[in-house]
Formats: structure tokens, C-alpha cells, sequence
């Protein structure tokens, strides 16, 4: 009974529930990102570059390949080796505002943490009544 107690107590930890929170809010972050990717971010580069979709984006090592041919398309094709780098400027693009937002998070988290900190200001230093008050006390203490 020992072992189903303490897994127990594992489980309902705060730091296993907030693992657990954590990883659903970050999915569905995740679907914000991409939808700011999407639908904010490439129509601007597109208006910029001309080419919305760098998915399609590749070039032609070795074989032939006629021109404006999808890239599934022309991965089909025997004998060609194909460098597809648009993909990846995608998920570059996506990874970078990605770290952009998380940082920008933590800064505001951070900034709020530091004015959390200044709030509690030390107390007010005694008045000299105050400090000839306690003097006499300790005087009156002492004898």
C-alpha cells in the first residue's frame, strides 16, 4: 500500500500538475503561433517577397525537372535529387516568432515581477521622538 500512497502523492503534486497544464496551454499556444505565422505574419512577406508559400521552394541538384513543377511532384521524378529549402525557412520563421513571443512573455512576467518586488518599501525610518522614546526605555530597562 506504501508504493500506491506515494505514487499517488507523485501525481497530485503541484509540479506534476503544473508539467501537465503547461503542456496543453503550450499545444494550444502553439496553434496561436502558427495561426499569427499564417495568417499575420506571411501575407505581409508575401506582399514584400511575391511568394507566400515557401513550402514550394527548391532546386534541382541532378536530373531533370520541367519548370513550375510542385515539389511532390517532382520528387516523383526518377534519377533527381532535389534541395528543398523552403520548408525549412518556414519553420525557421515559425521557430524565431516563436522565441519572440516567449520572450517577450517572460520580459512582461519578469517586469511585473520586479514592480511585485519595489512594492513592499521598507518601513519608514523612527522619528527622533520614537528613537528618544525607545533610549529612555532602555535606560529605564537598565536600572
Amino acid at each position: 500500500m506504501g508504493f500506491v500512497k506515494e505514487f499517488k502523492e507523485f501525481a497530485v503534486k503541484g509540479n506534476v500538475m503544473d508539467l501537465a497544464v503547461g503542456v496543453i496551454i503550450g499545444g494550444a499556444f502553439g496553434k496561436i503561433i502558427d495561426s499569427v505565422v499564417k495568417d499575420l505574419v506571411m501575407p505581409i512577406v508575401s506582399a514584400i517577397i511575391g511568394q507566400p508559400d515557401f513550402s514550394q521552394l527548391y532546386v534541382v541538384l541532378k536530373g531533370e525537372v520541367p519548370a513550375n513543377t510542385a515539389l511532390e511532384e517532382a520528387r516523383k521524378i526518377p534519377e533527381t535529387a532535389i534541395f528543398a529549402y523552403g520548408n525549412f525557412i518556414t519553420v525557421a520563421i515559425n521557430f524565431l516568432l516563436l522565441a519572440l513571443v516567449i520572450f517577450l512573455m517572460v520580459k512582461g512576467i519578469n517586469s511585473l515581477k520586479r514592480k511585485e518586488e519595489v512594492a513592499p518599501s521598507a518601513p519608514p525610518a523612527p522619528t527622533k521622538e520614537e528613537v528618544l522614546l525607545t533610549e529612555i526605555r532602555d535606560l529605564l530597562k537598565n536600572k
